[in-house]
This record gives structure tokens, sequence and C-alpha cells, in this order.
């Protein structure tokens, strides 16, 4: 008897071990933040878009720019998840915005104009706290200054570079849903840029364009299955246009041998050797700018409810030179493009159409989804 009162009390001992590491193991929400020093307030915050910290894209081309800044110059930081990922609301922003002010944050960097609302609301009630709201517009409050990107002008390069290197059957999926304007500037800028290659070329080009899917900017077997179908089609390369979109594109991609894909934002080639080049922008260099900005105390004269819309001429659009894999289009055909574009004498079309079934370019058929 007084084996089995043992053995029992073995067991026991033994499976509440097992459950108390299972319960350290499984992550908090608070320790998948980047932590600061114990004790230390968390002067710079960065409170992300939907979709994942690093998604590969957008959030993470922000989060690195700031860690970078923070980094170089010695100062504290912490990124702040809303809560509900994908389905976050106003409301989960607000709460992740005041969390990062009661932590000690003095500027909070915002990327995604889905912040807006949020921002508005918590910089009203904290003056003192500067925001930098990234891919947004000036709010009418001076303690909030926003940073555009012209993403049609990284678009048409990547339309352009697509056709010239010899791709006539194309595919644009983009998040948002058709209504993120950034998105909206890159597909509209890919089709004029493949639109302009075609025409230089005399050869007619095919472009299947959609926003289905893509609403949260998240992976889906549904998005997967649609860009398969793409491919199993004869579409050649699909501009991937949204975070986290990029898995469901890659997963379709791997099924066929000769699919490729155009990253976004940030360069994605080192994801997989399918990616022949990336639309992007100088994410994490422009946060770094403007939080020198910030801390070489030019907040009032310089930063203050403005908006710096950037482009090719301040280096913040284009494709990725270091990784540079096309064969056909070269790179010294890309930066002569390239500084057309950025002294003007090329300027891709910012105001993409309402309807995007009405999508009509000269020597390109669209196919709309």
């Amino acid at each position: 008897m007084k084996k089995k009162l043992i053995i029992v009390a073995l067991i026991l001992a033994l499976a509440f071990s097992m459950f108390a590491c299972a319960k350290k193991e499984e992550p908090k929400q608070e320790e998948t933040q980047e932590e600061t020093e114990s004790g230390e307030a968390a002067k710079i915050a960065v409170v992300t878009d939907v979709g994942q910290l690093m998604d590969k894209g957008f959030n993470q081309g922000t989060y690195e720019g700031a860690q970078a800044y923070a980094e170089a110059n010695g100062i504290t930081m912490k990124y702040y998840q809303p809560a509900n990922g994908s389905d976050a609301t106003d409301n989960d922003r607000i709460d992740a915005m005041k969390q990062a002010i009661e932590n000690g944050a003095e500027i909070i960097v915002t990327p995604g104009f889905l912040q807006a609302t949020a921002i508005e609301a918590v910089a009203t009630e904290n003056p003192d706290v500067k925001f930098i709201f990234v891919d947004g517009w000036e709010l009418g409050l001076d303690n909030v200054t926003a940073i555009a990107y012209k993403e049609q002008e990284s678009g048409y390069l990547a339309g352009y570079a697509a056709v010239q290197e010899g791709y006539t059957k194309l595919g644009f999926t983009g998040g948002g849903g058709g209504g993120n304007p950034a998105v909206n500037r890159f597909g509209y800028g890919f089709a004029q840029g493949a639109s302009a290659a075609a025409k230089e070329l005399g050869k007619d080009v095919e472009l299947k364009y959609s926003f289905k899917y893509g609403e949260t900017f998240s992976a889906s077997t549904e998005l997967q299955t649609q860009i398969a179908g793409w491919y199993a089609d004869g579409t050649e390369v699909v501009f991937s246009c949204g975070g986290s979109m990029f898995q469901s594109v890659l997963s379709a991609a791997a099924e066929y041998e000769d699919a490729k894909i155009i990253g976004v934002d940030v360069d994605q080639s080192g994801e997989s050797s399918k990616v022949i080049t990336s639309a992007v922008k100088g994410l994490a260099a422009s946060v770094e700018q403007v939080l020198g900005q910030f801390y070489d105390g030019k907040w009032d004269a310089e930063l203050a409810n403005v908006t710096q819309n950037l482009g090719a001429a301040e280096n913040s659009t284009g494709l990725p030179e270091d990784t540079w894999s096309m064969e056909n289009f070269t790179l010294e055909q890309y930066q002569e493009l390239l500084g057309k574009i950025a002294s003007g004498e090329v300027t891709p079309d910012a105001e993409y159409p309402a309807d995007p079934s009405t999508l009509a370019l000269d020597n390109v058929t669209v196919i709309y989804e």
C-alpha cells in the first residue's frame, strides 16, 4: 500500500511539473514586447498596424527604423501590438498608445492609415507626447507629424521591370480591400509601369488585378487558392502587396516551378528565390530621419502638423539594388529610369481610379477579380 501511495505521489508531482512548464512557456502579451532595462521608461514606442510585427513588410520596416535609431543613440524603446491582431479596433489601438505613454513614451511611431482615429484621440489628450503617423497625413495637431510615400513610383518601377524582364502575364493582389491609399497607389503604379514597358517593346500584357481576400492584410487559404489558380492559368509573376498576404502568395507559388513573386515595402528576396524584386519604400530610413529631427529639437520648425511626401528624389522609393537578380532588365536601365522619376521627367500618376474595374491602359488587358 505504501509503495502504491509513493507511486501515485510521484505521478502527481510529475504531472504538476509538466503543467507548470507548459504554463511557463506560454507567452503572455507583455512578454512578446521589446523590453527595456528593468524599471527604465521606454521613450520611443512603436504601435503596430494590423498583422504581425515581423511581417516582412510594413510593420517590420517601421519597427526596424525605430530600433536602429534607438540603439544608435542609446534611447530606450518598446513596441506594442494592439489587442485582437488583424481584427484590432480603434479602441485597441487607443489602449496600446495609452499603455505606451504610461510606460514613459515621449514619441510614438504609428504605421498604417488605420491609426488615424486613435492617434487623433490620444494625441489630443496628450499634447506633450509626439506622434509619427507613417503612411498618414496631417491631423491638424501640432504634436503629430506624418510620413507619406509616393508608392506609385515603386509600383511603376516594379511593373516596368517585370515586362522588360520578359513577363507578359502579371498579377496584382492588394491588401485593404481596395480602401488603402498606399496599396492602391502601388497597384496603379504597377499597372502604369507595365503599360509603359509593353508599349516600348510592342508587346501585349495581361494583368490580373484583385483586392479580394486582402481586407485584413493577412494570409489565408482563400487567397492562396486564388493565386494558385492564377499561376495555373498562366500568370508568371504576382505583385504581392499586403504584409502577411505574402505568405499565401509564396505558398501558391511553391506549387509551380516557374512561378515568380514581386515583394512590397521592404526587400523580400531573402524569403524565397521566387522573389524577382520588391517595390520598396524607405520605411526604416524615413523613421530614423524623423526621429533624428525630433531629438535634434526640430519638431516645431519642421515637423508639427506637417506631412513629408517622400519619393525617389529623397531615396525613399525604388527597387532594391543589392539583391538584383533580373537578367534581361539591367541595373543600369533601372538606374536610368529611377533618375528620370527622381527628376520629374517621368511622373507616375498617383490618382488611382475610384473603381479599379475601370482600369484601362495601353497594351495592357486588365482582368479585375
